[in-house]
């Protein structure tokens, strides 16, 4: 017979999902701007798969909607953040960012981002994929456990949150006004869009 036990669950990927309350404020002019810039800069290409991706320099041309984004994002890093025992920490982060415009059939292949601590995404506009599932366009995190755990026996998984994706992938659905925080070396991709419209994010990453 089995005595007191408990359930702990090490090794935890921290990944942050927060709703910025001035989204709503901030996305209309974040989208314009986005835009224009996308209307007379080449894309770059990095992990894109289709579709426009500024230069690291959005912080310089983003405006004040931008800064605001990724003020909040440095906040929420910092808090999300301790040294090793345990105690809050005030980090003078180094930033770089970036503005993507997803169409139709565009996507990101899954990628890391070396020599950062944080990334991130913000979406300016989910182009219909929060009301309509079906558009895929999906934030796509790989399990850093890699495929071990689904490997030897891949109809089961474990009896825990979060178990049941082990060896396998976990997904956040974009939604306007949504910030997504996650570790630098967490690879990540970006299912393809199938809507209509345009997908709008920017993209960051925080160093030290």
């Amino acid at each position: 017979m089995i005595g007191k036990a408990e359930l702990r669950t090490y090794f935890a990927t921290p990944v942050i999902v927060a709703e910025l309350t001035e989204a709503a404020q901030l996305n209309p002019a974040l989208a314009a701007t986005i835009r224009a810039r996308a209307a007379c800069a080449a894309s770059v290409e990095h992990s894109n798969l289709g579709g426009w991706q500024s230069a690291w320099d959005l912080a310089d041309w983003g405006g004040a909607e931008a800064k605001a984004v990724l003020d909040t994002a440095k906040d929420l890093a910092t808090r999300a953040t301790s040294d090793r025992a345990g105690k809050p920490v005030r980090v003078a982060w180094k930033m770089n960012a970036w503005a993507n415009v997803n169409r139709g059939g565009h996507g990101n292949e899954f990628h890391t981002h070396p020599g950062s601590f944080w990334s991130g995404t913000y979406y300016v506009d989910d182009g219909g994929i929060a009301t309509d599932p079906s558009l895929g366009g999906e934030f796509e995190m790989a399990d850093p456990r890699g495929v071990a755990p689904a490997m030897y026996a891949p109809a089961l998984s474990f009896a825990m949150p979060g178990g049941q994706s082990a060896g396998a992938s976990e997904l956040i659905r974009p939604k306007a006004g949504l910030l997504v925080l996650f570790p630098a070396w967490v690879s990540h991709a970006v299912r393809p869009y199938k809507g209509t419209h345009e997908r709008i994010s920017i993209a960051f990453n925080l160093s030290v």
